[in-house]
């Protein structure tokens, strides 16, 4: 029974609780409620009633005034130029047989571009080496002498002449006097017996013994025996009278000759011989190395590191050597390709900033291509003559590139070039865009201790990086304004927007 008494009990202090719980929940929200209408109530009563003539001021941005050290910089235009730039060509026309380059290729020094026809001069090579060996072949025969078997020729072509001139200076022996002798007696026995016969059949003949034709037999017999007997006595006069001068002369002429040949021959080839076969082989020697250059110039070689930037040529074209190696000159029947090599850069510097820049001097590089990259490099070239253009006078300054990723960077590219001339150390500086120009002068707008936007003129000194020194006018704890106020935008003009304002003294 307790059971049953106890359990509506509890039963009606929950549902209590619960009910003074939301009633507490509705009081805190309309609390709420009319606290807010009360703030924004006070709100307007401040700027409306206690400020009627005074509207609500906008939040602007601004920056808190600082110091800090400033690099000075000096700005030019300029280019992206190549150092080295040639158009490759052969050094004797010809036909491009092949080419192993295209544009964009880097090449190393000494690398084979391309190799020429040179069939033609693979025969004029086999000519030359023809004839070196036969120039060495006459000089090695001549510093070597003649042969003993062409010496004993010679000698006996010598001495036979010899033999023969003694023989016609001593004359003819007794013996063949007395040959011929006998040869004449015998002669004249036949011509005797001859003519006894002729006489007998002469006498027949008279007689009518026998005929005219066998007498004409006996005839002819004598006639022929009496012209062997005035040969042999012509014969024999010769033989007593011995050799004629003329033959002893002529004998003698030939011995001499034969000598002369001999003694050549013995004595071996002169030095002046010698030394002209010397000279024909170096000038074989010379017309081989002629032609052993002209072979290997009809291979293209890279002459100093670089890119391919153009070609100009393909493989069978006709080329001819190019006697302006620029690439102002590049032309398709005189080029191979064009190869570019050490970029660098080229700006122009005004007549007034020239003292600035000096030999060595570190630059920075910026270009449209790459607007989130920043490229370094250092003066290497001053020109030393201006240029004058438009009444403008400026001289050219070149830097080289020292930055890994200068490959980046390509010939002709526009860039802006930035040269770090010097610092100013713990410069007090503002936002170039907050620096404004009025009628009161040049200055910025400060929030004072009520936040109202206030004009400070101030004294500039360089502008670097879109911040501005201040060299007087401020203390250092301001607040200038990034954006100018509506009621003062009439009256001033923002410099930084426009152009950096110029160092006031």
């Amino acid at each position: 029974m307790k059971m049953d008494i106890e359990k509506p009990t509890n039963n009606s202090a929950k549902i209590f609780i619960d009910i003074h719980k939301k009633n507490i929940s509705n009081w805190l929200r309309k609390l709420l409620f009319w606290a807010l209408i009360a703030g924004l109530g006070l709100t307007a009563f401040r700027f409306l009633v206690m400020n009627p003539g005074q509207k609500p001021q906008t939040q602007l941005p601004t920056q808190t005034v600082a110091r800090q050290n400033l690099s000075i910089t000096v700005t030019a235009n300029g280019k992206i130029e190549a150092e080295r730039s040639i158009n490759v060509s052969p050094k004797n026309a010809g036909i491009i047989k092949s080419l192993l380059a295209k544009e964009g290729d880097f090449i190393k020094k000494g690398q084979i571009i391309a190799y020429m026809d040179d069939s033609n001069l693979q025969g004029q090579l086999t000519q030359a080496k023809a004839g070196i060996a036969s120039a060495e072949a006459n000089l090695q025969k001549l510093i070597a002498g003649n042969r003993p078997e062409d010496i004993a020729q010679s000698q006996a072509q010598l001495e036979e002449a010899q033999a023969n001139l003694k023989k016609l200076i001593a004359g003819n022996r007794p013996q063949d006097i007395a040959q011929a002798e006998a040869r004449l007696n015998k002669a004249k026995a036949t011509l005797n017996q001859a003519e006894s016969d002729l006489k007998r059949y002469q006498e027949l003949l008279n007689a009518g013994a026998i005929s005219r034709q066998n007498f004409s037999t006996y005839q002819t017999n004598r006639d022929t025996a009496l012209a062997l007997v005035q040969e042999a006595e012509q014969a024999l006069k010769l033989q007593q009278t011995g050799s004629r001068s003329e033959d002893i002369e002529q004998a003698r002429a030939k011995v001499k000759q034969l000598q002369q040949s001999y003694n050549l021959i013995k004595a071996g080839a002169r030095k002046e011989d010698i030394e002209q076969a010397r000279s024909q082989v170096n000038s074989a020697r010379g017309s081989l190395q002629t032609i052993l250059a002209q072979i290997n110039d009809t291979v293209i070689r890279a002459p100093f590191d670089g890119v391919v930037t153009k070609k100009y040529a393909d493989p069978g074209s006709f080329v001819t050597p190019n006697s302006g190696a620029g690439s102002s000159s590049s032309s398709l029947s005189s080029s191979i390709l064009s190869l570019t090599a050490n970029n660098q850069v080229v700006a122009n510097i005004s007549e007034s900033k020239l003292a600035k820049v000096s030999i060595g001097q570190p630059l920075k590089i910026k270009t449209d291509a790459y607007p989130s990259q920043v490229f370094l490099g250092r003066v290497s070239q001053i020109a030393a003559d201006a240029t004058v253009e438009q009444n403008v006078t400026s001289f050219e300054v070149k830097g080289a590139i020292t930055s890994n990723n200068k490959n980046l960077l390509r010939s002709g590219m526009n860039i802006e070039v930035e040269f770090a001339v010097g610092q100013q150390e713990n410069a007090l500086v503002v936002p170039t865009v907050a620096v404004v120009r009025e009628q009161r002068g040049t200055g910025v707008y400060v929030l004072d201790k009520e936040n109202q936007a206030i004009f400070v003129p101030i004294k500039i000194g360089i502008t670097t990086n879109n911040k501005t020194e201040v060299k007087s006018g401020l203390n250092g704890n301001e607040r200038v304004l990034l954006t100018l106020p509506e009621e003062n935008k009439s009256k001033s003009q923002p410099k930084g927007l426009f152009s950096p304002p110029r160092p006031e003294s």
